[in-house]
């Protein structure tokens, strides 16, 4: 048997998965409709839109199958999300990263296998839509186009899902897609003792620049800022704006140090554009960090309210030496 590899995104992939806040929860038509659909169409016992999670495949929508999720060690779909392609198993009997493998060994006795990735917007692969049966067939290409089809109506319902975990002006996540985002690496840190510190940004004289200039500007400065975020902090960084003129960053498997030395870079970068840009006003912040203790902090909402009162200190202080 051969197992799934990883990636090359696979950071990424979770991250965007789990702030969708879809692994877990309860059946819902909307993806039901395309499995039942995918069932009747192709004639097959099993139809599934599966997840790949990091260590298992979880099915948000399942006809003909008990089972709400398997090892992802044994799964088909960790092969699929591999391909940009259907993945198309005529006899998994015959195949020998498959032949042993206990989901063709035992119950429910796979045979044939078709997966279409589910892809987002930033090209990772979720999951699949795929479709099942305990006897092998041939699939053609009018099976894979239709196929196709199908799932792109799964991912026309997860875009809309991920819509609302995103901020639509700066595109980077929301408060909803945050918590969901960081609460889970939370967790992690907690389980590995990894250390943890969170961030709480807040533009300083934002409303005045809104009065001023007007909102079109306004959205300017919050774009620039969120794209300053972007490119100063890690990949592995979880980042969001929280609404109006807060932001918000949390970093893991960090030193205190190194989260010094990222916030004096995103300063640096925010003069650099302020002695450039020459928008006639200057982009302004105040931040706030607090450091994880597990002790201390039960949840990402602990954390947040002390950064958050640790920012508004250093506002007051910001304003008192104007």
């Amino acid at each position: 048997m051969h197992k799934p590899a990883i990636p090359q995104d696979e950071f990424t992939r979770l991250q965007v998965l789990r702030s969708l806040k879809l692994l877990d929860t309860s059946p819902e038509e909307r993806f039901d409709r395309i499995t039942r659909l995918a069932k009747r169409m192709f004639g097959v016992s099993i139809s599934l839109v599966s997840l790949v999670d990091a260590d298992r495949q979880w099915f948000k929508s399942k006809q003909g199958l008990d089972a709400d999720e398997t090892s992802r060690d044994i799964s088909f779909c960790g092969h699929a999300i591999l391909t940009d392609d259907i993945f198309v198993i005529p006899d998994a009997t015959k195949d020998d990263r498959f032949a042993d493998n206990p989901l063709v060994t035992d119950a429910p006795s796979i045979r044939f296998y078709a997966g279409c990735p589910l892809r987002v917007a930033n090209g990772s692969k979720l999951g699949t839509l795929c479709i099942i049966d305990q006897k092998p067939r041939e699939f053609t290409d009018e099976d894979k186009s239709l196929l196709r089809d199908l799932a792109e109506m799964v991912e026309r319902e997860i875009a809309a899902i991920q819509l609302a975990t995103l901020d639509e002006l700066t595109m980077i996540s929301n408060r909803r897609g945050f918590i969901a985002l960081a609460q889970h690496a939370l967790n992690i840190s907690r389980r590995k003792d990894y250390p943890a510190s969170l961030v709480f940004l807040d533009l300083d004289q934002f409303k005045q620049i809104n009065d001023q200039y007007g909102h079109a500007e306004g959205d300017k400065v919050l774009i620039v800022f969120a794209e300053a975020i972007k490119n100063t902090f890690r990949d592995s960084d979880i980042y969001a704006r929280l609404g109006g003129d807060e932001f918000v960053v949390l970093l893991t498997d960090t030193s205190v140090e190194l989260v010094g030395d990222i916030l004096n870079r995103l300063d640096t970068v925010i003069k650099d554009y302020n002695s450039t840009a020459q928008r006639g006003y200057y982009i302004n912040y105040s931040s706030g960090l607090a450091i994880y203790d597990s002790n201390k902090h039960k949840s990402i909402d602990d954390l947040l309210d002390e950064a958050d009162k640790r920012m508004y200190v250093h506002k007051q202080k910001s304003a008192a030496l104007k």
